[in-house]
């Protein structure tokens, strides 16, 4: 047989199944890390600016409640002040300094150099988000509440997922009644 008159197979079903469930290569990707898109503009200009001096508004007016000594001790020397409630409020001029000081351009790094993120300019990513006390059980059907395990679950599960480029903590693990525990293993 000359090799024009070669089978042209690939294999049997398995072989194929195999083929489609494979990764794509990252240059024939739809979707990769950072590719630059167009600009997705809800609001205009002014409707932005309307929403911006909202926020200043609640942050200066109504403020944070329940804030750590730690962030006291930070804010306070800077100009914050406390309210008769104890809420922290934040001077305009403060806020507005510190927007106009803060990086534009910033790496959020990776375990792995190739999982580095640039989320600036028009680069898209997309990731997880949300913080679930409840979650369906994917074996009973059941609702319950989230635990340590569904979150390694989620994650490992993310980990496959090609289109989405970082993880955040999807649910809120109630077996890990203290904050700090939860924080520093989620």
């Amino acid at each position: 047989m000359t090799s024009s008159q070669q089978p042209n197979r690939r294999g049997g079903p398995g072989a194929r199944r195999a083929l489609r469930a494979a990764p794509l290569a990252l240059d024939i990707r739809p979707v990769n890390p950072g590719m630059e898109s167009g600009r997705y503009k809800p609001l205009t200009d002014a409707e932005v600016l309307k929403v911006h001096n909202a926020a200043i508004d609640v942050l200066e007016n109504i403020g944070l409640a329940d804030a750590i000594p730690t962030c006291l001790d930070a804010l306070l020397p800077l100009g914050c002040t406390l309210s008769p409630e104890g809420r922290l409020l934040f001077p305009r001029s403060l806020i507005e300094h510190t927007l106009s000081i803060a990086a534009r351009n910033f790496t959020l790094y990776g375990q792995d150099p190739k999982y580095d993120m640039e989320p600036w300019g028009k680069k898209v990513y997309f990731g997880t988000a949300g913080a679930a006390v409840y979650i369906v059980d994917p074996k009973t059907g059941e609702y319950r509440e989230s635990v340590s395990q569904d979150a390694y679950d989620i994650a490992r599960l993310v980990d496959q997922m090609e289109h989405i480029h970082f993880y955040q903590r999807t649910v809120v693990p109630r077996d890990l009644p203290d904050p700090a525990e939860m924080d520093i293993n989620t």
